[in-house]
């Protein structure tokens, strides 16, 4: 059977470690530049003899490439995809330090994600240290309407725009992949009224997220910043506070944004 792209992900039952790893280190270059095996193991948990195999191994793909210093670059195969001062990068440069805090503050994991069309991908992810937590998402791409940071997103835009996204010529012989219409207004109206979007398993059961947009100098959105919860922690009486949490570090992000040598515009 086939499943939809508009269906909530499952992990897999079985995750093949090793492969996950490299696959993570591989989105981390293309998305970041150049790293070091330290860099590498310590964000993925790994020993540095570990981290090293890996990329040995995207290498050997063409995946990463090794300079005289001994970072590692996007290989051939990531390199047209990748641009180290693209707007994207400057983003996700600026924005991971609040990340990192967000997560000390409030427990949970937390995103940061884009939107391109009508699909959104994360470009960072911070873990929390809790044993039960939702896993990093760097690099994933899923359904705008299905994730938290795509709703706030899509709220952003004026409405004929969200008509012209999903109108049903553009999705031809994939009609099961174009959201119900009247539903997404409705979801959206209560977004911009809120300000913020809570998303109840909508991409991942068992997961709860909550977002707000981050703005450029121009008050237009450029990226949503979420937190994700296991369902079975989350308690509804804390989501003013967690709120109010997100936009604060949302406000950071852009300030950050603003200094010498970044261009978030």
């Amino acid at each position: 059977m086939t499943m939809s792209s508009t269906e909530p992900k499952t992990p897999p039952t079985y995750i093949v470690t090793s492969a996950d790893h490299a696959l993570r280190a591989a989105v981390m270059l293309q998305l970041e530049g150049g790293l070091t095996v330290s860099q590498v193991a310590e964000r993925l948990g790994v020993a540095r003899s570990t981290a090293h195999r890996l990329l040995q191994t995207l290498v050997y793909r063409d995946f990463a490439v090794q300079d005289e210093d001994r970072v590692y670059h996007p290989g051939p195969v990531l390199e047209l995809a990748t641009h180290s001062q693209s707007r994207t990068s400057q983003l996700r440069a600026a924005a991971l330090p609040h990340l990192h805090r967000l997560v000390d503050v409030v427990g949970e994991t937390a995103n940061l994600t884009i939107r391109t069309g009508d699909t959104t991908r994360f470009i960072a992810s911070v873990e929390c240290r809790h044993a039960l937590r939702v896993g990093s998402r760097e690099g994933m791409v899923f359904p705008a309407h299905r994730t938290t940071a795509g709703l706030v997103l899509l709220a952003a835009l004026d409405p004929v725009e969200v008509e012209e996204l999903y109108a049903v010529e553009r999705y031809g012989e994939r009609p099961d992949e174009r959201p119900d219409l009247a539903g997404l207004r409705t979801q959206l109206a209560r977004v911009r009224r809120a300000g913020f979007a809570l998303n109840d398993g909508l991409s991942e059961r068992g997961v709860i997220a909550i977002g707000v947009p981050v703005r450029g100098p121009d008050g237009a959105a450029l990226a949503g910043l979420s937190i994700s919860i296991p369902t079975v922690r989350y308690d509804r009486t804390q989501l003013p506070t967690l709120v109010a949490t997100l936009h604060r570090t949302a406000g950071a992000i852009e300030e950050s944004g603003r200094e010498p040598g970044t261009s978030l515009r």
